[in-house]
């Protein structure tokens, strides 16, 4: 029979590789895969909150902000955003618009797509006051840098991750912002960019003179919009930083492709204008999916063969050496094969 000494012992251990085996789970949820102190791409998931809808107030034609409360929040940076959960359980990310030294509460805002994928109809049609809510992030691939002067073009709700920004920079910091939006009652946040530098900001109502910007030698360029405004920012200024909440598109367009799916037997035929998980739901209508737009990494699958042509915001490239997300990434081969 053991001795008492030796159980204690044996039974302190047992809790001190437990603890240790839970920090690091935290760590790198996908463990024993190593994790990233910094990664070279993407960022680590973080874990949910669980936060309560304290308000929610209509701040323009169409956009619905909503205040989100918990205890002890993780502090953010200007140009971060939150994967919010919608009761559905839909995710979608929407840019932090608050005060980032507000540890109380997050807030963000979103517009009424009438043709969307449904999320920001849920928001404005579902979601409201003293709802809870959860939450992963923040996040942050849109950070501000510093520069010797700032350019910022926003395009509709596309003000919400540059509003922080513009509150952040020294007063002394030479800024101009390029406002646009379809008329001035759909634009958000309109007094306040005003009260900030009337006589930096230039407001819009249609399409934008592009031609008219002005960006000197050390500038950062900073915009967030529809996707035909960042493409022609994109185009007359290269090193633009853009946000965007849409999968990347390849220059080269899509092909078909084939995927195997190896622990079921199956091959598939991934077509030219279709995904990977609309292929594989087709055959196996239980596999988890949720945004499709390659930001929460519910549809991740390990990738036994094959060379992925990665479209996500997530995966960190030691993840990206062997799986993918497949509600936006690709192949770069003519085959993949797939754990599944």
């Amino acid at each position: 029979m053991p001795k008492p000494r030796t159980v204690v012992l044996v039974a302190g251990a047992a809790l001190l590789a437990r603890g240790a085996l839970r920090r690091r789970i935290r760590v790198s949820p996908l463990w024993p895969m190593p994790a990233l102190e910094k990664p070279t791409s993407g960022r680590p998931r973080s874990r949910a909150l669980r936060l309560l809808v304290t308000s929610r107030e209509t701040v323009a034609e169409g956009v619905v902000q909503l205040r989100l409360e918990g205890p002890d929040l993780p502090r953010w940076e200007p140009g971060a955003h939150l994967d919010l959960v919608l009761p559905s359980g839909l995710v979608r990310q929407y840019s932090l618009c608050g005060d980032p030294e507000d540890t109380s509460s997050y807030t963000v805002a979103t517009r009424l797509v009438q043709d969307g994928r449904g999320g920001s109809r849920e928001v404005h049609e579902q979601v409201t006051e003293g709802m809870e809510l959860q939450v992963r992030g923040p996040r942050n691939r849109f950070p501000l840098v510093e520069a010797e002067s700032y350019v910022f073009v926003a395009g509709g709700i596309g003000i919400t991750p540059l509003l922080p920004m513009l509150r952040a920079l020294p007063e002394h910091a030479d800024w101009r912002l390029l406002y646009a939006g379809r008329d001035r009652a759909s634009m958000p946040f309109l007094e306040e960019v005003g009260k900030l530098g009337r006589d930096r900001v230039t407001v819009v109502a249609g399409r934008p003179d592009l031609d008219a910007l002005e960006v000197g030698e050390g500038a950062a360029v900073y915009c967030c919009g529809p996707e035909g405004l960042m493409a022609a920012v994109a185009a007359r200024f290269p090193d633009v930083r853009l946000e965007r909440f849409a999968p990347l598109a390849s220059s080269d367009g899509n092909t078909g492709f084939q995927v195997e799916l190896r622990r079921s037997g199956r091959t598939l035929t991934v077509p030219a204008d279709s995904t990977v998980l609309a292929a594989v739901r087709r055959e196996l209508p239980d596999t988890a999916y949720s945004c499709e737009q390659g930001f929460c990494g519910t549809c991740q699958q390990r990738v036994l063969e094959g060379e992925v042509d990665h479209r996500d915001e997530l995966l960190t490239d030691e993840e990206r050496a062997d799986s993918m997300l497949i509600c936006v990434s690709r192949a770069r081969s003519d085959r993949l094969v797939l754990d599944m």
